[in-house]
């Protein structure tokens, strides 16, 4: 077998396994910390008054932090390698936790909430830089895949067993078991991922003097950006906030009721990104790659979301759990885009493109909430203003999709 086609270049089985578990264990807990304001949401209306805008600014806020950090960190990525970026940054998310459960108010609350987010903001571009070093195509597009399975493990995490603990811990308490958690994360990659090499003044920086301008202008990147801001930055704004609010305000769904459907939905992401990991090389052997499956599978999403808006009060945990099922083909973007770049630029690239993502989470986690607010203002019903709300958020994922189909291609288009 080529160095290639090896699945793993450079490393034993066993030490690849280690150093998965050990990324993917951070970035378990970074996805159960995004998500967890959904099953938190009813407890924060009620003790903290937030309205609809309100839960979206904070919810929204760890994507405001997240997204902070992506161009400095995929210089730096690219300079000091994986594991010592993120063993940093994690050191940052512990504060903001702890800040989070000292909270006293709202905009205490948004702070800590940005620091969290920032701090987590390499969780999972450091494995997949690590990984597009290490790895073949294929295993690349398996690993990440694999990855999103953990985080869907996180967001399960964060519905039921966080709804169990709430009445054990409080919200407060549940943050404190987080940083001690975010502790061990830290200790396990120092312990098992590889060592970075000595940085390079010039990695990242003056031996590329385009920087960002040459992957931002690539036509893959350019033809992707759309449905990375509009179709995946609103498949985790619903799945890790806007979910919960519908089935409690829209379906009357109870908070344990909204909490195990919530659970449903991100188990059912869960199995998704599971199948997607095992299939995926096979599918890339047989010719059929990202751009190819994208194409297939958005439509699809599509017409799930727009029956959701249309069924309104009912549509409920399963509508929702087959909609973000069928949107996890944009998935396919992110290691398209990573392997569309040499090695050396990669951090860059895949930061770059994440910083596109959850820039979208952020926008419309918050106008979402902005438009609920704005069309009952306007004298429609609750019900109604979701609805309306959704709708604007469809139109942009169908504009979004159409530019994937028209925007110019890459030549020879070696995603697929």
């Amino acid at each position: 077998m080529s160095a290639d086609s090896a699945p793993v270049r450079g490393l034993s089985v066993r030490a690849a396994a280690l150093v998965f578990f050990a990324f993917a264990f951070a970035y378990f807990l970074s996805a159960l910390l995004r998500a967890v304001t959904a099953t938190l949401a009813p407890v924060f209306r009620v003790e903290l008054g937030l309205q609809a805008a309100d839960l979206g600014l904070l919810a929204g806020a760890y994507f405001f932090g997240f997204a902070a950090v992506q161009l400095p960190l995929g210089r730096a990525l690219d300079r000091f390698g994986p594991r010592r970026v993120l063993l940093v940054l994690l050191s940052l998310a512990v504060l903001g936790c702890a800040a989070f459960a000292l909270a006293p108010n709202l905009p205490a609350l948004i702070a800590a909430r940005v620091l969290i987010g920032a701090g987590v903001g390499a969780c999972l571009m450091a494995p997949l830089t690590s990984y597009r070093r290490l790895f073949s195509a294929g295993s690349q597009l398996r690993a990440n895949s694999w990855m999103l399975m953990t985080g869907s493990l996180g967001m399960v995490a964060s519905t039921l067993p966080v709804q169990w603990l709430l009445p054990l811990l409080g919200w407060r308490g549940l943050f404190w078991a987080a940083a001690v958690l975010l502790l061990a994360a830290i200790a396990l990659i120092a312990w098992l991922a590889p060592r970075d090499p000595a940085p390079e003044p010039g990695a990242g920086g003056a031996a590329q003097p385009s920087g960002y301008r040459a992957i931002v202008r690539h036509p893959l990147f350019v033809r992707m950006a759309p449905l990375a801001f509009f179709t995946y930055g609103g498949m985790i704004a619903v799945q890790a906030l806007w979910a919960g609010p519908w089935m409690t305000r829209v379906t009357g769904a109870s908070p344990d009721e909204a909490a195990s459907g919530l659970f449903a939905i991100n188990l059912s992401m869960l199995f998704t990104f599971m199948v997607w990991g095992a299939l995926l090389p096979h599918l890339t052997r047989r010719g059929l790659g990202a751009v190819r499956l994208i194409t297939w599978g958005v439509p699809v999403s599509l017409v799930v979301l727009a029956a959701v808006v249309l069924l309104g009060s009912s549509a409920g945990a399963a509508h929702w759990a087959l909609w973000c099922v069928s949107s996890t083909f944009v998935a396919l973007c992110q290691p398209a885009v990573g392997q569309a770049f040499p090695a050396a630029q990669a951090g860059r690239a895949l930061s770059a493109f994440n910083l596109v993502i959850f820039g979208g989470v952020f926008c419309l986690q918050w106008g979402i909430g902005l438009l609920i607010d704005a069309f009952q203002a306007a004298g429609l019903t609750e019900i109604g203003a979701f609805q309306a709300a959704f709708g604007a958020f469809w139109v942009c994922c169908t504009g979004a999709f159409v530019w994937f189909v028209v925007a110019p291609r890459v030549a020879p288009d070696n995603a697929g």
